[in-house]
């Protein structure tokens, strides 16, 4: 029993608590989640966290606690969590970080007499880290050019062959002096060069006239850092390393593997894209934001061959997590799965 730890890890003394120690920083300052941690809005959001946590072992509940607001961990370890409500939603128990011999699948599903019934590794596709700070300079300046009181939108002249370098911090400070400068000058332009950089001022496409920002504030929109083709093979190769690692436990246990899969809303990756290569569909979804001039890896497209991937026998089917709260599962299952997943598992996700 868990009756003596606290209710509510993430209620009013969290809140007070994430104000008292980011909410003087300027906002280019802050943790990523520092919104979903402390507005008002997101209180449904941490009040399901809390219920996740309830239901883990104390140290486990505290390692998460202390983890899940940092950026890096963030999706990943709320795809985690979620993993487990979707398998607790069968009526089933599930046990966090078994341990296997020297193996630890994330969840091992039991049943009412607390037998093992199957085994569960959870994949968050994310960006690469090299990716997550590119996004969070360049979001250090857009913060900072937010301050200027002068309601136009910006884009950032880039190069169309590589990605364009964040500026640090010290440089983004003199583009929001120069950007300022220029935009408060009566002299009208439309590029404002500074720090190496080339600024555009946008205009309206239909009417030619410069398009004004919501409120009395300046907008830079800058390369997203993820534009292109969004495309599930990144996620299938991460699933097929896990079915790698866990086959020879599977086969030794006669459980079924599954694999509660996700991803991390920069990437643009839903199941549609895992629908589209397990069908073999044509179907191409870019991601592409209006400050991107640089397409990142192109995808080598076949419209009249495209990619198909087939489940290997060790998987008894891929549970996807979307990615909006409250985290809802949908069940695709391997039809030609060595060890099937127990219907019993399954009813609660099929849709």
């Amino acid at each position: 029993m868990m009756t003596d730890r606290p209710n509510r890890r993430f209620g009013p003394d969290f809140v007070a608590e994430q104000k008292g120690r980011y909410g003087h920083r300027r906002p280019e300052g802050r943790p990523l989640s520092y919104d979903l941690a402390v507005e008002d809005a997101y209180e449904p959001w941490r009040a399901w966290l809390d219920a996740q946590l309830a239901l883990l072992p104390e140290k486990d509940a505290d390692s998460y606690a202390w983890n899940l607001w940092k950026d890096q961990n963030f999706w990943s370890d709320h795809i985690e969590l979620a993993a487990g409500e979707a398998l607790r939603a069968s009526g089933l128990g599930v046990e966090y970080e078994r341990v296997w011999g020297i193996q630890t699948p994330d969840w091992t599903v039991l049943d009412e007499d607390g037998w093992p019934v199957a085994l569960v590794e959870v994949l968050t596709h994310s960006p690469s880290k090299e990716q997550y700070g590119r996004m969070r300079a360049w979001r250090g300046l857009v913060e900072r050019v937010k301050q200027i009181p002068v309601p136009v939108v910006l884009t950032v002249a880039g190069p169309r062959d590589h990605p364009l370098e964040p500026p640090d911090a010290r440089t983004a400070k003199k583009i929001a002096q120069d950007l300022r400068r220029y935009l408060l000058s009566p002299l009208h332009r439309v590029e404002f060069p500074s720090q190496g950089y080339t600024f555009l001022l946008q205009a309206d496409r239909q009417t030619g006239t410069t398009m004004r920002a919501p409120g009395m504030r300046t907008i830079l929109i800058p390369p997203s850092g993820m534009a292109g083709v969004v495309s599930a093979q990144p996620l299938v190769a991460g699933i097929e390393k896990k079915i790698s690692k866990y086959r020879s436990l599977a086969a030794e246990t006669g459980l079924p593997l599954v694999v509660a899969a996700g991803a991390d809303k920069f990437t643009g990756l839903g199941i549609e894209q895992l629908d589209c290569l397990l069908n073999g569909e044509h179907t191409v979804t870019v991601q592409f934001n209006y400050g991107d001039t640089f397409i990142h890896d192109p995808l080598d497209l076949q419209p009249g061959n495209p990619p198909r991937w087939s489940m290997p026998p060790e998987l008894a089917g891929v549970l996807w997590m979307d990615n909006e709260f409250p985290f809802t599962a949908t069940w695709r299952p391997n039809l030609k799965a060595r060890t099937p997943a127990p219907d019993r598992l399954t009813e609660a996700w099929r849709c």
